[in-house]
């Protein structure tokens, strides 16, 4: 039954159009990431960048070079769009944008992370075996079938994605609309459409709606006679996403999906006109089949556990920010922070005010002024800047946090020397202080 279930071979139609529609996607980003001006403000104008903790050693590059490194991410794009040396093409990007996934955070968003996970699990696919230049130089590649796994890897991996997204939206402030309200507010200076997001209808649309189509999404796609109005809510969801919260390629990648979920007569009628049926419904069980189901299993049990490690973590996620990353808490807080740092020579007893503008940008300064990990790490930052000016320091922070607009409450512990103490990546650092 497992056999037949992973190893059955269907009609590849839906995995080359997603390829074709990844790569267009993943050139888009890439190359978008110049014209708006994001590298600038995120990898080349800052003096110091947030990397993920552990990934110090990744910086940007120098000068202009990190627009020549999404240049190539583009052209990458580009390659595997048309299928031209697919696999190299493939993990040559995924490594790529893993680098620069590591080695930012201040403009951190989800569809960065899951960018990495359907790459890497695209290098494993063979979607490069029809509509493919790889098939035009070397016509024995082409094959009009995929073993079965190929779609269930993708249906899995939005189950979870989705499932999680709706849990994590059952909590107090979002089922009483306060930060529905408080998204929609950011919005109400749009052009048209701002003055109508400030409608009350608005937010319950956004809690509750969210919530079913997250929750519901892939069931209802799933099914035959519920999929057609599923896919249509799709639209209408994923274009209210991408205009009004601007998250990028992330839902037309979200729409890409689908292509999954319908007949494959369908997506040949629409993309793939020439491309003939398969209909032999073989089963070839291959060599490799007790890695690959190691592989797999390794694989879907980090993804079902990372985004549940908060519960096993003190205190709420919300404040804490630990285990929130990586774990589809997509929208879920607004926060901000009046925090203020100051140094003290261990020998001389001299105090320092540290002025965040000499160090950070604006959207730095926001994330070192509310976000724990980002503190720790700024605190490391001056404490490494003065001993090269010859100082040893302790480095004190006075931080106070306010999420979804409720009190400020102090964060950090302002008597412990953050330039001192370690950061902890499994458990609850103790010089945060408990949320009230």
């Amino acid at each position: 039954m497992l056999n037949a279930f992973l190893f059955k071979y269907i009609d590849n139609s839906a995995l080359v159009v997603f390829r074709i529609i990844f790569g267009l996607l993943v050139f888009l980003e890439s190359v978008g990431s110049i014209f708006t001006g994001w590298i600038t403000r995120t990898l080349v104008e800052p003096e110091f960048t947030f990397s993920f903790i552990g990934f110090e050693w990744l910086q940007p590059l120098p000068g202009n070079w990190m627009y020549v490194y999404y240049l190539v991410m583009g052209l990458l794009g580009l390659l595997i769009m048309v299928g031209y040396k697919y696999r190299m093409s493939m993990i040559s990007f995924t490594l790529l944008w893993c680098g620069v996934y590591f080695m930012q955070k201040s403009s951190y968003n989800n569809h960065y992370y899951l960018l990495i996970l359907l790459s890497a699990i695209m290098c494993t696919l063979p979607a490069n075996r029809y509509a493919s230049i790889d098939v035009k130089l070397n016509p024995s590649l082409k094959q009009l079938a995929m073993p079965s796994w190929c779609k269930w890897v993708f249906v899995l991996q939005l189950l979870i994605l989705y499932t999680y997204a709706a849990i994590a939206k059952l909590y107090p402030d979002w089922l009483d609309l306060t930060l529905p309200t408080l998204l929609m507010e950011g919005k109400k200076n749009y052009p048209i459409i701002g003055a109508y997001l400030q409608h009350d209808f608005v937010p319950y649309l956004i809690a509750y709606g969210g919530i079913l189509f997250d929750g519901l999404i892939i069931p209802l796609l799933l099914f035959k006679k519920t999929r057609k109005y599923a896919f249509f809510a799709s639209i209408f969801f994923h274009l209210f996403n991408s205009i009004v919260f601007q998250v990028g390629v992330f839902p037309y990648l979200s729409l890409a999906f689908s292509l999954f979920f319908f007949e494959p007569e369908v997506v040949r009628r629409l993309f793939l006109k020439k491309k003939p049926a398969y209909t032999k419904a073989e089963i070839i069980v291959p060599h490799y089949k007790p890695i690959l189901l190691a592989i797999g299993s390794v694989y879907f049990v980090v993804q079902v556990l990372l985004p549940i490690r908060h519960h096993f973590i003190q205190d709420d996620v919300l404040w804490t920010e630990e285990g929130h990353r990586m774990s589809w808490r997509m929208m879920l807080r607004s926060k901000s922070g009046v925090t203020s740092y100051r140094v003290i020579d261990k020998k001389t007893g001299e105090t320092t005010a540290i002025h965040l503008s000499d160090y950070l940008t604006a959207k730095q300064t926001r994330l070192a002024s509310s976000k724990p990990d980002a503190i720790w790490q700024f605190s490391q930052h001056l404490k490494e800047d003065f001993k090269a000016k010859g100082q040893d320091v302790s480095v004190f922070v006075d931080c106070k946090v306010s999420v979804n607009r409720k009190p400020y409450q102090t964060l950090i512990n302002p008597a412990i020397d953050m330039g001192s103490v370690k950061w902890h990546w499994f458990k609850h650092n103790e010089w945060l202080l408990p949320s009230k």
